[in-house]
């Protein structure tokens, strides 16, 4: 029964994740919810070599009818991968919890500002080209990788968010352009979890292949319905967001 659960909630969270990233506000809870005696490490590990599988595979499907920018993705997914390793060392060093207080309001701010800027990620009209494009999305990589490595809810979002504001994508774009950086930086966590011997195997395999197939789905709604649909999801994620970490912050 425990398997079933999280396998299920595996499956509606790959295909939130594949629409726009977030899913981990379902299997996260999900498992802490089924396994409360598990140390928090080893539940993450697992929540990792479930998602890092929907990920990938969601990026493959968007490559396959969206002509995502490989020049300049390819580098922000490696600054995305050295981003998450120095961010997972730096959290060693350094208590996030100054930072955990303030991402409500961040992701609020994230928030206010797509909802007032009704056009914004609605077409596709990039910026820039060849290396400062590259360039900049390398940066993006960097930033952001080096937040989910250190601290991490919400790393869909801010990558999506960046891509549109910085780089002039539409949501489907920048959703699609968000997966590949989301699967770089959820293989070194997961390489670090593994290491460490914080991953159940046991439930790695159904879990992946839930997760896969939510990601299928949520693909083929969002290359359906197109970069407003994706717009409204991301905001009902950003939402959802907000008063996740608000609860945990400054009310649990």
């Amino acid at each position: 029964m425990e398997l079933l659960f999280v396998s299920l909630a595996s499956l509606l969270a790959g295909l939130v994740d594949a629409i726009v990233g977030g899913g981990g506000l379902i299997l996260v809870p999900a498992l802490f919810a089924t396994f409360t005696q598990a140390a928090p490490a080893t539940l993450f590990g697992t929540n990792k070599s479930a998602s890092i599988w929907g990920t990938a595979f969601a990026t493959w499907q968007y490559s396959r009818k969206v002509q995502l920018r490989w020049r300049a993705l390819l580098p922000a997914a490696v600054a995305g991968l050295a981003g998450s390793v120095a961010g997972a060392w730096a959290v060693t060093a350094v208590d996030p919890t100054l930072f955990r207080k303030a991402l409500p309001l961040l992701l609020l701010a994230l928030l206010v500002y797509t909802l007032a800027r009704k056009d914004l990620g609605r077409a596709h009209a990039p910026r820039l080209a060849g290396r400062k494009e590259a360039l900049a999305a390398a940066a993006i990589g960097l930033v952001i990788g080096f937040y989910d490595g250190f601290f991490g809810p919400g790393t869909g979002s801010f990558l999506v968010f960046a891509f549109v504001r910085w780089l002039g994508y539409d949501f489907l774009n920048a959703s699609a352009s968000a997966k590949l950086i989301n699967t770089a930086t959820n293989f070194s966590a997961l390489m670090l979890f593994a290491w460490t011997g914080h991953v159940w195997w046991h439930l790695a395999l159904a879990m992946a292949l839930a997760n896969v197939a939510g990601s299928l789905i949520g693909t083929r709604l969002a290359l359906r319905h197109g970069a407003g649909f994706v717009r409204q999801v991301f905001i009902l994620v950003v939402l959802a967001l907000v008063l996740k970490t608000g609860w945990d912050t400054w009310l649990a």
